[in-house]
This record gives structure tokens, C-alpha cells and sequence, in this order.
């Protein structure tokens, strides 16, 4: 029996298998296709976004310069870590319902508690790097990956859950669903999908263009949609505002596509051949909650939308760190009461703020006679200073914080890149998987505290070159900041987060 069944070995899936194996856990992961990196996964349709949080979290286990590697991204010296103030942004900075954000106009003093890191802001990759980095993670932790598995029922009892595909059943105390926006495990564990119905029918395509010249560079907003021209050549997005009637149930013909994009983008434009195609829809639905039992839900499994401003992948994969820890605790005894079901206390308002992030890109960019006037209004208000830093920190995820029930400004934030004087690093000091003690002291005040979790705490102390006015902080395995303490630390505040998230000491 394992300790964890994973349906889905995409990047939400593989990433959460890291973060159980890397705590000890048993895993096996199972998944549909039998090939890996296929035509849907590799450039140019492959090709995805990720920004700051996700990056922060490769950099946290250790696997950021491999992500680097596998983009194609040269070994270069980072960024001057010994600077002081906020570090540049590095990178794009994304869209707002094709609405390109200026970097230069992101208020970098504004973002809450940034700090120099190795991370870039954002990373354009493919979901091939992605994956040939978590899969070669995952089977170094002992993770069992299982190919060509095509599920078939799901069953559980008080002893856990039994995955069945073909004529072999996987039994495991806890399953988790991470196989994508169709899932499966969604569907046969019952749980609850909602939402909203789509304005448009998305397309995806790699041709051959009699004549390119007829499409204009980036993205096009038109009377009668939007599309896109990639910087790989014939790589062509649509987004057609005919309800979804065409959605992936369809194949679309090159007759189809051409005749959409001569719509769309008001030109004559001639297809000469379509290499690939695929279509989606900005339907927008999620899970009422991310647990049933035994049996959990991560990534697109919990949450549909369109892919307007690239935040599904960053979002499961926040989803997957947010649970990896939470769900090895649980399995390995060690974990307080209710633990788990913080997952879904956390994660469900971040999904369905994504949710209404899509659908007011879909709204500002619907024909009709007040499009115009809406986007205008919204332009205006991007073009200014305080306009793209907001757009650009619910891009980044710097804007998401937890309500963990603290006034401190910097509990339930993704934890900055805390340097120490000695050259160590917080991104350094996590790559157990461990939740981690800065005492920015050389009196190493909490040290006696911290030994009580001695396994699941690492502590660390000493003068910080921008400890940021605090004292100390205790930062959760996912690298999310659970207390924070002023000058003056308070030695029983910080032992109550402890217990509070770590269970009780001398376990």
C-alpha cells in the first residue's frame, strides 16, 4: 500500500510528488499517455509562463538552474544578491486582456517585502522542461511514475483509497486528482463543479502562412475578437467570441481555422497547411471544495478557465506546494489536527480569484458597442503607474496572501529571499522540504525553541543584510511566512505558530 496515489503526471502532479517524496512519503503517480513530451508539450504550443511564486518555489527545492537549463536559458551570473534595495525585474511582465504591460511603469517599492533573489520574474518555458525536471526530481526520491494507466474507478474506505485502472488497483491512504480540466478522479469521487459557461472558442495552431505579412505582430484586438501572432513563425492564437461552440470535442479542419482567423483578424489571410491545432474555451469553473474523503484535487482538476494572462500553470503548481507539505505531515503522524483541510481554505479563494481575473479579461474583450469604451477606460487606467504594478502583482502572485489571523503585514506572503551575512539564503535553507527559524540575532534567542520540532525545523540564525525591521520569522515548507517577530521576539508567540502549524513538540 503507499502512502499517496497521484493521477496525472503533468507538472502540478509531478511537482507534488517531489514534495511527498521528499519528505519520506511512499508515491506512485499514474498517468494516461504512455509518451512523454509529445507535440502538445514541446515549442511552440508547449510553451507556457511561469512567474515569480513558481520560480520562487524551484528555487526553494533546488531545482531553478535545471528549469534554467531545460528553457535554454544561458548559465549566466545572476543578479548582484549583495545590492541593496529591490532587485530589477528581469523579464515580461504580461497582459491584461491583450493589453501589454509596460515593465518600466512597475513600481518595484510598491510590491510588498521584495528582496534580491536568484529567481527571475518571469520564465518563458515549455511544458516538456518542466516536466523532464520534476520527473527527474521525482524518481531520485524514489517516486514510482507509472505510464499508459488510464483510470477507471476510484473507492474508499477507512483505510484510505483504491485507484483502479484496467485490470490492476492501486491502494494508498490518500489519492489526489491532478489530471487536468477533464479529470477523472473529479468526476467518479463526486465532487462539485460550478461556474460559468464560455463567450469564446480559443484556437492554438503551428501552419504555414501563404502570406504573414497579413497578420500583425503580437497581440490584435478586432471588432470581431483577438488573435495573436507568436514569436515563432505560423504559431497563431485565436480567440473567436461565438459562445464556445467550438470546443475540444471538435477537430477543426484548416478549412475551419482559416475561415476563423479571416473573420477574426478582418484579412484575407491564406493557410497553406496546419501542422497542429487545438481548441479551448474561457469556461470558467471549480470545485466547491478540493477534498472528499480521502481524495484530493490540485491544478486544472479544481479549477477551469481560459488562459488569459498564463495563470493556470502557476496556479496549480501553487496549489501542488501549497498541499505537498500539509498531506506528507498528515501521513508522516506529525501533522496538528486539521491540517489538510487548510488546503482548501487557502487555495480555493486563490482559485476563484483567477477564476473572475479570465472572466474580466473575456468581458473587457467581447464585442459589442460598449467594448470600446470599457477598454479604453481599463487602458487608461493600465497605463499608469499605480494601474501596472497592480495588474502586474496579481500576475506575479506577490499580491496573494493567506488569512492566517495575524495583523502582521508580512504573515501569509510568500517569504522574501532572506540573505544572511554568512552568504546563506533562505531558497538555500529549504531545499529539505523543512519549514525554516531566521533569528536575525547573534544571540541566537530562539534557538532553544526551534529544537522542539527538531526534524521538522531547521534554524538558522545571525544578522540578516536586509532582515527588513523584523527580529525573526518562521517560514512554513511551503515558503509561505507563518509568524514574524519585531526586534523584541517574543518567545511564546513564535512556539504557538509552531505548534500551530507544525503539531506539537518533541514529536
Amino acid at each position: 500500500m503507499h502512502d499517496v496515489v497521484i493521477v496525472g503526471a503533468g507538472p502540478v502532479g509531478l511537482f507534488l510528488a517531489c514534495e511527498l517524496g521528499l519528505a519520506g512519503c511512499s508515491v506512485v503517480v499514474l498517468e494516461r499517455e504512455l509518451e512523454v513530451g509529445g507535440p502538445g508539450r514541446v515549442e511552440p504550443l508547449g510553451m507556457r509562463g511561469l512567474f515569480a511564486t513558481s520560480l520562487g518555489a524551484f528555487h526553494r527545492r533546488g531545482m531553478l538552474r535545471p528549469l534554467l537549463a531545460a528553457s535554454g536559458v544561458p548559465d549566466e551570473p545572476g543578479p548582484d544578491l549583495e545590492a541593496a534595495g529591490p532587485s530589477p525585474l528581469r523579464g515580461g511582465v504580461g497582459h491584461f486582456a491583450g493589453m501589454v504591460l509596460d515593465p518600466a511603469k512597475v513600481d518595484l517599492a510598491a510590491l510588498p517585502f521584495r528582496l534580491p533573489s536568484p529567481a527571475p520574474d518571469s520564465l518563458l518555458t515549455s511544458l516538456a522542461a518542466i516536466e523532464s525536471v520534476l520527473s527527474e526530481r521525482a524518481l531520485k526520491l524514489g517516486v514510482e511514475i507509472r505510464r499508459g494507466v488510464t483510470v477507471s474507478g476510484i473507492a474508499q474506505d477507512d483505510e484510505g483509497v483504491v485507484v483502479r485502472a484496467g485490470e490492476q488497483e492501486y491502494a494508498a491512504r490518500w489519492g489526489v486528482g491532478c489530471d487536468g480540466g477533464r479529470s477523472v478522479v473529479r468526476r467518479l469521487a463526486g465532487f462539485e463543479f460550478v461556474g460559468t459557461e464560455p463567450r469564446f472558442t480559443g484556437y492554438a495552431m503551428l501552419a504555414t502562412l501563404a502570406d504573414p505579412e497579413k497578420l500583425r505582430p503580437g497581440i490584435s484586438l478586432t471588432p470581431a475578437g483577438a488573435y495573436i501572432q507568436m514569436r515563432t513563425q505560423g504559431h497563431i492564437g485565436v480567440m473567436d467570441f461565438d459562445g464556445g461552440a467550438f470546443d475540444r470535442s471538435q477537430q477543426p479542419t484548416r478549412g475551419h481555422l482559416q475561415a476563423v482567423l479571416r473573420r477574426v483578424s478582418g484579412t484575407d489571410v491564406t493557410l497553406s497547411e496546419v501542422h497542429l491545432a487545438s481548441t479551448y474555451t474561457d469556461r470558467a469553473m471549480q470545485t466547491t471544495a478540493y477534498r472528499q474523503g480521502s481524495v484530493l484535487l490540485a491544478g486544472d482538476a479544481a479549477h477551469i478557465h481560459s488562459p488569459l494572462g498564463g495563470q493556470g500553470l502557476n496556479t496549480g503548481l501553487g496549489d501542488a506546494l501549497n498541499l505537498g507539505w500539509k498531506l506528507a505531515a498528515t501521513v508522516r503522524g506529525h501533522a496538528p489536527d486539521g491540517l489538510v483541510d487548510t488546503y482548501t481554505r487557502e487555495r480555493h479563494p486563490v482559485g476563484a480569484g483567477v477564476l473572475d481575473w479570465t472572466r474580466a479579461q473575456a468581458a473587457v474583450m467581447t464585442p459589442g458597442p460598449h467594448r470600446q469604451a470599457l477598454q479604453g477606460l481599463i487602458r487608461d487606467l493600465i497605463e499608469t503607474r499605480d494601474g501596472t504594478t497592480y495588474v502586474f502583482g496579481k500576475l506575479s502572485g506577490s499580491s496573494i496572501r493567506y488569512d492566517l489571523g495575524s495583523d502582521q503585514p508580512l504573515v501569509g506572503r510568500s517569504a522574501p529571499d532572506f540573505r544572511l551575512e554568512d552568504g546563506r539564503c533562505l531558497g538555500d535553507l529549504m531545499q529539505d522540504g523543512r519549514g525554516v527559524v531566521l533569528d536575525f540575532s547573534t544571540e541566537c534567542r530562539l534557538r532553544d525553541a526551534a529544537t522542539g520540532w527538531q526534524g521538522r525545523l531547521r534554524y538558522a540564525a545571525g544578522a540578516a543584510k536586509n532582515d527588513l525591521g523584523l527580529g525573526a520569522v518562521l517560514v512554513r515548507p511551503d515558503g509561505v511566512v507563518a509568524w514574524a517577530g519585531d526586534r523584541d521576539v517574543d518567545r511564546k508567540a513564535f512556539e504557538r505558530a509552531a505548534g500551530q502549524w507544525f503539531g506539537s513538540a518533541g514529536i
